[in-house]
């Protein structure tokens, strides 16, 4: 029997913090190179959680909210062959140009033309168009033994593995996450992974009891110490401070703790986007005479989105450490608060 094709849509629109609004829209007609997706699985996300709550830098309302999905294609554009509808899939939301200045240094996530595709085409939504770009870099056949929920985490988990690959951590390091939200633990994963030592450091027990699951070696419960910068480093050789220090909240107070967390010589890697206009101080003789070296890293890029599709497949992660509660689309917004709260990792949307 035969889908019946529907011309209508729901999809989650923000117009202002804290004003999300449920709107019906067409369903999007796919042009050359591109495909539609009917999405079986939307989650939500600390970004999101952000953006409901004050806004995104890189996008002026109203724009439709969500970025992480999987589902079935529903239509494809002309020219495509590598998909066909009723295949089981998952995309990334963006890809870059690779012809701008940035693309040809290959900074990727830098690109000039960068196509962020919820800007224009949330994935709270019942169909979501990926244009052409992304289609053809960033966009991958699920598995027969991979569920929806699974792949529907590869844009943040891609993001959390381009991050650890800018960071020089090598085996026995001692590593400190500050923030266990989806992202940290992310981090928490492939670092214990690679080898490190992890000091997980955050105020929700429950998080903190993931980031032990997940590989942490000790953790920092802030709601309980006087001192974060203090209670950190006492879990380092001789108080030195860490190898490493992974910020992963998106606060500028973070980032300021977690520069004084490393040692001499360590290094610093400023992973969540802040609000806008927000600034950090640095102690300048800390920066120079401790030679630490302090980067920050955007997003992610082509080549550590199929990386983590890999381990995705290998199963370096599971949803059932990230994914918790279902709600339909008419509830992202409680969806939102919920996972705002830090009760859950994930909150996940189905669709009728």
């Amino acid at each position: 029997m035969k889908e019946k094709k529907m011309s209508k849509m729901k999809r989650a629109v923000l117009y202002d913090p804290e004003d999300l609004r449920i709107e019906e829209a067409e369903i999007p007609v796919p042009g050359p190179g591109d495909v539609v997706i009917k999405n079986e699985i939307s989650l939500t996300c600390g970004t999101d959680v952000k953006s409901y709550k004050r806004g995104y830098p890189l996008m002026t309302p109203p724009f439709p909210l969500g970025h992480e999905a999987s589902g079935k294609v529903y239509a494809v554009g002309e020219g495509v062959t590598k998909f066909k509808v009723g295949d089981r899939v998952v995309s990334h939301n963006s890809a870059p140009c690779h012809e701008c200045y940035y693309c040809k240094k290959g900074l990727h996530s830098m690109c000039e033309d960068l196509i962020i595709n919820n800007s224009k085409n949330g994935a709270f939504a019942q169909y979501q168009l990926i244009p052409a770009r992304i289609v053809k870099q960033n966009m991958f056949h699920i598995p027969d033994d991979m569920s929806y929920k699974q792949a529907a985490l590869l844009e943040p988990f891609s993001c959390a593995v381009y991050g650890t690959a800018n960071v020089p951590v090598e085996q026995g390091d001692y590593v400190v996450v500050n923030g266990c939200g989806p992202i940290g633990l992310m981090f928490i994963r492939l670092l214990y992974l690679k080898g490190a030592r992890v000091i997980a450091s955050d105020m929700s027990e429950t998080r903190l009891e993931t980031a032990k699951k997940l590989g942490a070696f000790d953790i920092v419960d802030i709601s309980k110490v006087d001192d974060q910068i203090e209670a950190v480093k006492a879990l380092t050789p001789e108080g030195r401070g860490v190898d490493v220090a992974v910020e992963a909240t998106g606060l500028a107070k973070v980032w300021e703790l977690t520069i004084q967390m490393a040692r001499p010589g360590g290094f610093v890697l400023c992973f969540g986007g802040t609000k806008a206009g927000d600034t950090v101080t640095v102690d300048t003789k800390l920066l120079h005479y401790s030679q630490i070296t302090i980067k920050g890293v955007f997003h992610t890029t082509p080549l550590y989105v199929n990386q983590a599709f890999e381990l995705l497949k290998m199963h370096a992660i599971d949803e059932k450490d990230f994914v918790q509660n279902e709600y339909k689309l008419d509830d992202v917004e409680k969806a939102l608060i919920e996972h705002s709260k830090g009760g859950v990792i994930k909150n996940f949307i189905t669709y009728n």
